[in-house]
């Protein structure tokens, strides 16, 4: 599991992160949630070892962060970005190929692209470079590099962690279900995975709980329904929002868009 502790981030004089406390499991879902500028992509940063703290600890196990070089935090985690960008004009197989490690056995390298790539829809698209692509179809060829990261390095060295920025964000309704099911499939083979989610919704539909953000403070932590309601999230997000229980989905959230502030 990754424990964070008392974390603190700061950019030069400007504190972004103030005494946050975060867990991520082994075999669950969490959902990093809050407005914009509460502070999820930096602590998602932090926890992948991208930007210093100024305060606190981060351990993945017994291990603390600052004790990990990048060959370690690459066999342990793999991380999808909000922008990720390609210096080349890698094919989607290319680039999911260049994310598995040298150790892996080749004829397995070949099966798990393929794999990779029919489980993101991507079959067409193997051979086309990834800035042709549009920009959902680059985004999904992206998660594709990272699942199978994620997927080598739990054959070579055991569970890892999934760390995922807004990963349904370009993406139309379809895409969006499917991307949350891949993660939460990932989760449920053994993974701990953290996901940044601007979508409530997606978020009560498939997390295993919820940490939700403001002003770079951690509001509220805990299972889906004991942090997802009317008044916490009326409070965080500063206009009405309602939470109702509809059929198997956990929860409906909606908020009152006439009386929004």
């Amino acid at each position: 599991m990754i424990t964070g502790r008392n974390i603190d981030v700061a950019f030069g004089p400007k504190t972004i992160l103030r005494g946050v406390d975060v867990d991520v499991p082994f075999g669950k879902l969490v959902a990093l949630c809050g407005p914009n500028g509460a502070g999820k992509s930096t602590l998602l940063s932090a926890l992948v070892g991208d930007v210093p703290t100024a305060r606190g600890e981060i351990h993945y196990g017994n291990t603390e962060l600052r004790h990990m070089d990048a060959a370690d935090l690459s066999r342990h985690r793999a991380v999808l970005e909000q922008s990720p960008t390609l210096s080349a004009a890698f094919s989607v197989a290319e680039v999911v190929r260049l994310s598995i490690p040298i150790e892996y056995p080749p004829t397995d390298t070949q099966v798990l692209v393929a794999k990779v790539i029919a489980l993101l829809g991507l079959e067409l698209f193997a051979d086309t470079p990834v800035p042709n692509l549009s920009g959902g179809q680059r985004h999904r060829a992206h998660l594709a590099r990272v699942l199978a990261q994620l997927t080598a390095n739990r054959n070579l060295f055991g569970p890892g962690y999934l760390f995922l920025d807004e990963p349904t964000a370009s993406l139309d309704i379809l895409h969006q279900i499917e991307v949350m099911k891949t993660a939460r499939t990932m989760a449920r083979s053994g993974a701990g995975v953290l996901v940044v989610l601007h979508d409530l919704n997606l978020a009560a539909a498939f997390a295993d709980s919820i940490c939700l953000m403001r002003n770079g403070r951690v509001a509220s932590s805990g299972k889906v329904g004991e942090v997802f309601t009317a008044q916490t999230l009326s409070e965080v997000y500063a206009t009405p929002i309602s939470v109702q229980k509809t059929g198997e989905s956990p929860l409906m959230i909606l908020p009152d868009y006439h009386n929004a502030a």
